[in-house]
């Protein structure tokens, strides 16, 4: 299934039922008095944060969303009845903004539904319009309209640690060993065309497409990439030791990330460079040293390395505790 994390759909509450003329008829009275019943409430729609991150794909093909129409009143003074609301499941991390006006709703919290359509109100049967000096009033009002506006829904991801680096610096791999998930593995640029999330002790962590120099400016898979990763808790750098220069390496990560800014360049974050199996100790030691006279947190792995995984994963879910408890 492809992965779809922005989708633009027409939405639209119900409108409110008509309210209606009607006569009250009782044996032995030539007349008995207006009865004609209100309209009912038009249905609103609401959002409510769900964890399936497919949602967005399973509307892809449906453009069109909408409330229930509140039923027209009756005689004998009936209310009509108040139509159904729709409530409309989508990812948790989802930014809802009503194209027609500009408001924007927040999608963070699972089920909480979040009101952002109201339906129309129902309009006033006859029998409301009756006074000491209008005892017949053929008077009744038309419902409501419901409100209505173009959608844009847009996922930003919100997970616990976000895997950031250029393509093939092992992320992916990583990612697999850690969790249970089962993330595609390539030796070509963008293997991973999308996010995949994998759970670690009850956290998430998320692989995040691969960055290339300019992805700021929508080089790559660019702002697609920092989109998501602006509401990662924690950022995990990989830089494989095939780069001569790590350093340089890392700065260019830096760099883009400070280009985009909304707070991703003050996240925490960690170093981890990744293929220590393809250079000996001597390159490990200086590569880590370079980076750590950056002020970083620096570690390395080999994914073929038991030890070193262990080492790091006991290293991550101890600062995943910490900073769940600070």
């Amino acid at each position: 299934m492809a992965f779809v994390d922005e989708l633009t759909i027409h939405m639209a509450a119900g409108d409110g039922g008509n309210g209606v003329v009607r006569w009250r008829h009782e044996k032995g009275k030539e007349f008995a008095g207006p009865s004609g019943g209100d309209g009912g409430n038009g249905g609103s729609v609401y959002v409510v944060g769900s964890r399936d991150l497919g949602l967005l794909y399973k509307y892809r093909h449906q453009k069109e969303f909408h409330a229930e129409r509140g039923v027209d009143g009756g005689r004998d003074s009936l209310f009509g009845r108040n139509g159904e609301d729709l409530i409309l499941p989508v990812p948790v991390g989802t930014v809802v903004t009503l194209l027609d006006s500009g408001k924007v709703f927040d999608v963070i919290t699972e089920d909480e539904p979040m009101l952002i359509l109201e339906g129309g109100r129902g309009g006033l049967g006859n029998e409301r319009f009756k006074s000491a000096t209008n005892r017949s009033p053929d008077k009744a009002t038309p419902g409501k309209p419901g409100e209505q506006s173009e959608v844009h829904l847009e996922l930003k991801l919100v997970v616990d640690v976000g895997f950031l680096g250029f393509p093939n610096a092992g992320k992916s791999s990583l990612l697999n060993e850690l969790t249970n998930a089962t993330a595609k593995i390539g030796a070509y640029q963008f293997t991973t065309l999308e996010p995949n999330l994998g759970a670690f002790y009850g956290y998430v962590l998320a692989d995040i497409p691969g960055l290339i120099e300019g992805a700021a400016e929508g080089r790559g898979l660019g702002i697609k990439f920092l989109r998501h990763v602006s509401r990662t808790k924690m950022l995990l750098h990989l830089i494989s030791l095939e780069n001569e220069d790590v350093v340089g390496a890392y700065k260019t990560m830096r760099n883009e990330l400070e280009q985009f800014g909304n707070g991703l360049p003050e996240k925490d974050e960690i170093i981890l460079l990744t293929k220590t199996d393809l250079v000996d100790q001597a390159t490990v030691d200086s590569a880590k040293a370079a980076l750590a006279s950056l002020g970083r947190e620096v570690y390395a792995i080999s994914i073929i390395d038991d030890a070193s995984i262990k080492t790091f994963r006991d290293m991550l879910i101890a600062k995943l505790r910490a900073a769940k408890t600070a």
